[in-house]
């Protein structure tokens, strides 16, 4: 085959398709010879510069061609910033034509953030075919469930044909188990055409232990950081600069050739970086300077409670990240639904201040010392406007981490279900659903994988270790009933069954849901555009009883009153203003059991 020097070092991750063929490349700094294998063709050396780039410009190569690269002991791997790995982790990359697909979202210019209501779904468990393609089939319910954007669970390559997502290893290519890049692309346009936008959950703590030849030939990793995983990923030692680069241009990346609407990123507390700026102030940085001319919304999951990322300027639009994951208006809710105290919920169960404050002010932990850490932990965001914050009662961690994966409506009343959920559905903070919640589906959300060998029963074996200090499975055989991660049974338990929905109990939840949501786009949507900071303030009604108040963008005044027990609350004002919810009549003075009020006030009526 023909072969052409590339005129300048490659500074872009993946191959590179023009008019004379493919532009092969690889930062490898520490080989000195890489060759581009061909499938069903020649192995040809490639050209090193002095920054570690290797680099060949192949002239019959072009779309579908598939290929390796080998190293100098002849270690064969993939691309890290392959395409497409039509054969797994393990197998060659696939040349993908970037321009191929025929957009037809042209119009789209997104949604702004205050319209966001969010469903949280795993591509492989939403359908029984579990693929892009099949997802888009559901997307008519979504809009007429109130959703306007899902957030797909992350979908880089990852080893085998089940994974929740957090083991990826090949960033830049979705994982083949759900089709072909063109088909993640079809589900994005389709759902712009329905007016969802899509967000995608992206892992930049970490890379799965199975399938990342990174570290055989470049500085991936940082001995001076240790995260749950291991060595930190090298965000800030000697050859940083190209590792922080490879994970910004794959943000860009889905953003932009993916026409994606937003990022949540994974667990950010373990993303260790000394630099100034540090990588999660550069990235947003690097996205606003790309020219991408639409709303771009950016999700962070963060244990620490930390604000600055946060913060919004003059005019009130976020400087960095747009919102963050609020782990504690969760596990406030949680706690009293189901009554559960173990563990980090033992900080939370019972505490009605700490439910007041993290629907009116966002985190319950502010700087606030806690046992469970024995440390202090957040900082004060009263201040943040409450659109900075996500709330929900189910995620796929809340779910999942539990040792049968049971969803809340399996364990707690119903009825204490329906009043959290009447809670957090019309909060001004923004709302995510995790899928099937609406319905009140009744399959569970265990945690899943697909590794081979030793690796599997390490997984196996380290799930139920981890179980083993909690008092419910001191016995060796309930241990043994956990189910198997590995095993093809415990994904398929997941996924959801699309014939629950018109059943008579699951249609009443689903009615449920869609009646909260159609209040809030009709009623609390047009009120918080431009919202600022100090909107809520909240009092204590009796034990987890609250009345809150928050001043909405138009000067509003939104009124919840909760009783979050079994017991009556009686002698309580009702405030002024019309009734949102219920719409069946109350009585005046007595909070019933798990009783949910809601109730507005236009400006000057309050």
């Amino acid at each position: 085959m023909d072969q052409v020097s590339p005129p300048a070092p490659p500074t872009r991750f993946g191959p590179e398709i023009d008019d004379q063929g493919v532009l092969f490349r690889l930062w490898a700094p520490s080989q000195n010879q890489v060759t581009v294998v061909l499938e069903g063709g020649s192995a040809l050396a490639m050209n090193k510069t002095d920054l570690g780039w290797h680099s060949l410009l192949v002239q019959e190569a072009g779309p579908g061609t598939r290929y390796r690269f080998r190293l100098a002991d002849g270690l064969e791997v993939p691309d890290p910033a392959s395409r497409y790995q039509p054969e797994d982790v393990h197998g060659p990359s696939e040349v993908v034509d970037a321009m191929a697909f025929a957009w037809s979202d042209h119009g789209w210019r997104g949604r702004p953030w205050e319209e966001a209501v969010v469903y949280e779904l795993h591509v492989g468990a939403f359908t029984e075919p579990g693929t892009f393609a099949a997802a888009i089939d559901r997307l008519d319910y979504l809009a007429e469930l109130g959703v306007t954007a899902i957030e797909l669970m992350p979908v880089a390559e990852f080893p085998g044909a089940r994974n929740w997502g957090y083991d990826g290893v090949l960033l830049f290519a979705p994982d083949a188990s759900y089709g072909r890049p063109d088909d993640m692309k079809a589900l994005v346009n389709a759902a712009h055409a329905k007016g969802i936008m899509v967000f995608l959950d992206v892992v930049y703590n970490h890379f799965g232990p199975d399938g990342n030849y990174l570290a055989a030939y470049a500085p991936i990793f940082n001995d001076q950081h240790q995260t749950p995983w291991g060595a930190a990923v090298n965000y800030d030692a000697a050859g940083s600069e190209t590792v922080r680069e490879f994970v910004i241009q794959n943000a860009i990346y889905w953003i932009d050739e993916f026409h994606l609407d937003g990022l949540r990123f994974d667990a950010v507390h373990a993303i260790k970086d000394d630099s100034d700026p540090h990588l999660l102030a550069e990235i947003p940085s690097r996205l606003r300077a790309s020219g991408i001319n639409r709303p771009i919304h950016l999700m962070l999951e963060n244990e620490e409670n930390e604000v600055a990322r946060l913060a919004r300027d003059v005019d009130g639009e976020p400087q960095q990240y747009t919102a963050q994951w609020n782990d504690d208006l969760h596990h406030v809710l949680h706690t009293a639904a189901s009554g559960e105290r173990s563990g980090y919920y033992a900080e939370y169960a019972g505490d009605t201040e700490k439910l007041g404050r993290a629907l009116a002010e966002g985190f319950a932990f502010q700087g606030d010392h806690m046992r469970y850490r024995d440390r202090s932990r957040g900082a004060p965001s009263r201040h943040l406007p409450p659109t900075a914050f996500v709330g929900f009662i189910q995620n796929h961690d809340q779910i999942g981490n539990r040792a049968f994966g049971e969803r809340l409506t399996a364990f707690a009343p119903a009825v204490a279900v329906q009043a959290v959920a009447a809670v957090y559905l019309l909060l001004p903070q923004i709302p995510m659903l995790f899928m099937g919640e609406e319905f009140g589906s009744s399959r569970p959300f265990p945690f899943f994988c697909d590794f081979s060998g030793d690796l599997a029963d390490a997984v196996r074996e380290g799930r139920r270790k981890e179980f083993a200090r909690f008092p419910e499975f001191a016995d060796p055989q309930m241990r043994e009933a956990i189910p198997d991660p590995g095993a093809a049974g415990t994904f398929a338990a997941a996924k959801l069954d699309w014939n629950e929905p018109p059943r008579e109990l699951h249609a009443q939840w689903l009615e449920f849901y869609r009646a909260l949501l159609a209040i809030r786009h009709r009623e609390i949507v047009p009120r918080l555009q431009a919202i600022g900071g100090n909107a809520g303030r909240f009092k204590v009604l009796g034990r987890l009883a609250v009345q809150v108040e928050w001043t909405l963008a138009d000067g509003a005044h939104l009124t919840l009153m909760a009783n979050l027990t079994d017991q009556p609350l009686p002698g309580i004002s009702r405030p002024s203003g019309r009734r949102l919810w219920p719409t069946a009549p109350v009585a005046s003075s007595t909070l019933e059991p798990w009783q949910v009020v809601w109730s507005i006030a236009d400006a000057g009526q309050a």
